[in-house]
């Protein structure tokens, strides 16, 4: 029989769904499950999304632009200009969700043998993304004990090599929920500027910073060839199963090159597109509701978590999840052993264990992401169900 790839073989799984095998054995026992391991929001997607795809008038649904509508490119440029962010029409790539915006971006920096700097842990499919491209992604652990704040720049020079080719953020983040700020954002700059790197920043959750105001990198002056923002209509919209992202910078070269990449998978999605474009013109007032609803489910799950004997969860301050840490030696096999084995009130709650978001798999051992995108209602009955599990679990670490 012929042999999968190497490459194949090196693909890690994905720890926010390799679980799902369990949860749909789960579901056909009847056990309701609460779905905390993905960051799928429950909130409607806005209504004039809705209806321009209801309403659109197409004879024919044929391929876009390779680079996206210009429409579409046009109005995202308004967007980030009522946000500081200076950038035209032409400096935006329309992507199929934010990871091919990733993809691209590898794609156009980085040879085969290259690294890439991240804080760790980090959102999962990062390292798949690298994995693909022949890369190597380099951690630089931030600690749970201060929040996931960004790690000391003389934590990054540590592993610089030669091959070091780019920086890798996500801010606000995703699995932490940590936002960086203006001083550190600036820290990275000057780190980027000295070593003449690439910066990639995602920040598909900017919408939801709790603490403050979100900068952005490409508001960073002196590195504007420098920088790759990747974005996402996904998460602030509501709107995940539109696959519309883009990948934003004013480096033509990576535009140019990037185009070729779409130009070989053809173009993103054209119904997408006629979605996210009729979500700019959401009122502000949507957004609004939006932040107000996840800071105050934010606010209640980790008061909630906290209470547990045993768990701790820093206080995020974007996005919509929160890295805890369970008193349990194996995350993963206490998230399998609630799909498998455990039951409360006829539910049971699903997780995304820690050790998937970290290269080195045994720091995050003890951790799980925890997606607060549910009604504070549903939110209330998953802890208290996580609160059983933990007091009933054989392998828990201390004594409820």
């Amino acid at each position: 029989m012929p042999q999968i790839s190497d490459r194949g073989e090196r693909m890690p799984a994905s720890p926010i769904r390799k679980l799902m095998p369990y949860a749909e054995k789960t579901i056909k026992k009847g056990i309701q499950i609460y779905h905390l391991n993905i960051g799928q929001p429950d909130l409607k997607t806005p209504v004039e999304a809705l209806n321009a795809l209801k309403n659109c008038n197409l004879e024919t649904i044929s391929y876009s632009h390779s680079a996206g509508n210009e429409s579409l490119r046009r109005k995202m440029a308004e967007y980030y200009k009522k946000i500081q962010i200076d950038v035209s029409y032409e400096d935006i790539l329309i992507t199929v969700g934010g990871s091919e915006a990733i993809n691209f971006a590898y794609y156009c920096i980085l040879n085969y043998g290259d690294d890439v700097l991240v804080p760790e842990p980090f959102y999962s499919n990062y390292f798949g993304f690298t994995t693909e491209t022949g890369a190597r992604m380099i951690p630089v652990r931030s600690t749970i004990e201060n929040g996931f704040a960004l790690p000391p720049i003389e934590e990054f020079e540590k592993v610089m090599t030669p091959r070091t080719k780019a920086l890798m953020l996500c801010n606000p983040n995703n699995p932490t929920g940590y936002v960086y700020s203006k001083e550190e954002l600036l820290q990275i700059r000057d780190f980027v500027k000295e070593y003449d790197l690439f910066l990639i920043s995602d920040e598909v959750y900017r919408e939801f910073c709790y603490e403050g105001k979100h900068y952005s990198v490409l508001e960073l002056e002196g590195i504007e060839d420098n920088t790759i923002l990747i974005d996402s209509f996904s998460k602030r919209y509501s709107e995940c199963g539109i696959r519309v992202g883009a990948l934003v910078s004013r480096n033509k070269e990576i535009i140019k090159t990037a185009l070729k990449f779409a130009q070989a998978r053809l173009s993103p999605p054209s119904l997408g597109q006629i979605v996210a474009e009729a979500s700019l013109d959401v009122p502000q007032s949507y957004l609004n509701n939006a932040f107000i609803e996840y800071k105050s489910r934010r606010d209640f799950i980790i008061l909630e978590l906290n209470k547990i004997k045993g768990v701790y969860a820093p206080m995020p301050k974007g996005a919509f999840y929160t890295t805890v840490h369970l008193p349990v030696d194996d995350a993963e096999e206490f998230c399998i052993w609630m799909l498998e084995e455990f039951s409360f009130n006829g539910a049971t709650v699903m997780l995304a264990p820690g050790n998937g978001f970290y290269i080195g798999q045994k720091i995050g051992k003890q951790q799980a992401r925890i997606a607060y995108v549910l009604e504070i209602d549903k939110l209330r009955k998953a802890v208290e169900c996580l609160k059983e599990a933990l007091r009933v679990y054989p392998k828990r670490t201390i004594e409820q």
